[in-house]
This record gives structure tokens, C-alpha cells and sequence, in this order.
């Protein structure tokens, strides 16, 4: 038993009433609703075409690699992109240093978790720059010669 008594409440739910806003609101909710439904049917069957057309495995793909990625693949992001907003930060000036410098320094921080790929890459670069520097020379050559 209790020491003191207390007296039974009676509580009874008053509900607010309704300012002008909120009618406004369901006002234009009440309104909007046939043109919500319709695009909400226009999105769903939209989606249905891209699941079902080609470039969509592509994009699933990406989702499972993202989702399931190899060991320490975050970290590596996280310090490529770092090194690409370091650049930024460094290039103040000119348009070509906003240009060079962070694919600079994200190049540079790629090439060090992934060195295979970087050595390929800079081969085909490589190769692709001897063919243009090439090219180059012998239009020069051949201009040279006409005169």
C-alpha cells in the first residue's frame, strides 16, 4: 500500500486544431496525388527497361565489386582521392597546374598500391608517344623537304 493516495485522472486526447498551413498542405497533397501516383508509375516502368537492357550487368557488376571489395581497397581510395584534393590545394594559379597536378599526384599515389598496372600503362603511354612524336617528325620533315 501506498503511503499517500493519489486521486484517480481521468485523461481524455484533445486534438489541435488545424492552422492555416497545415490545410494548405493537405489541400495540396489532395491535389498533387494523381500526378505523384503517375510518376511514381513512370519511374517503376522506366527502371524495369534499364534493369532489363545491357548496361545494367555493367552497373551490377560495379555494385558487387563495391560491395564486396578486395582487401584494403577503401584505404587505397581514400589516399588516391587525398592526394588528388592536395593537388587541387597546390595548383592555385594557373588552369594548367589545376589540370596537371592532381592527376599528377593521384597517378602517382595509384602507381604505388597498384605498380603492375602503372608499368603497363606507362608502356602503352610510352609506345603511344614514340608513334605520335614519330608522326610528328616526319610531317615536319616532309614540310621541310617541300620548301
Amino acid at each position: 500500500l501506498s503511503l499517500y493516495s493519489s486521486p484517480a485522472r481521468e485523461t481524455k486526447y484533445v486534438e489541435n486544431p488545424q492552422t492555416q498551413l497545415e490545410e494548405g498542405v493537405s489541400r495540396l497533397r489532395h491535389v498533387m496525388e494523381p500526378y505523384t501516383a503517375w510518376w511514381t508509375e513512370l519511374i517503376v516502368s522506366s527502371k524495369i527497361k534499364v534493369d532489363s537492357s545491357l548496361c545494367s550487368d555493367f552497373f551490377s557488376e560495379g555494385c558487387e565489386f563495391l560491395q564486396n571489395p578486395p582487401a584494403g581497397f577503401y584505404p587505397r581510395l581514400g589516399v588516391i582521392g587525398f592526394a588528388g584534393i592536395v593537388g587541387l590545394f597546390l595548383a592555385r594559379g594557373s588552369r594548367i597546374k589545376k589540370l596537371v597536378y592532381p592527376a599528377g599526384l593521384m597517378g602517382i599515389g595509384a602507381s604505388m598500391y597498384y605498380p603492375q598496372q602503372a608499368v603497363s600503362i606507362a608502356k602503352v603511354a610510352g609506345t603511344q608517344l614514340y608513334d605520335w612524336s614519330l608522326q610528328g617528325y616526319i610531317a615536319v620533315e616532309s614540310l621541310w623537304k617541300d620548301n
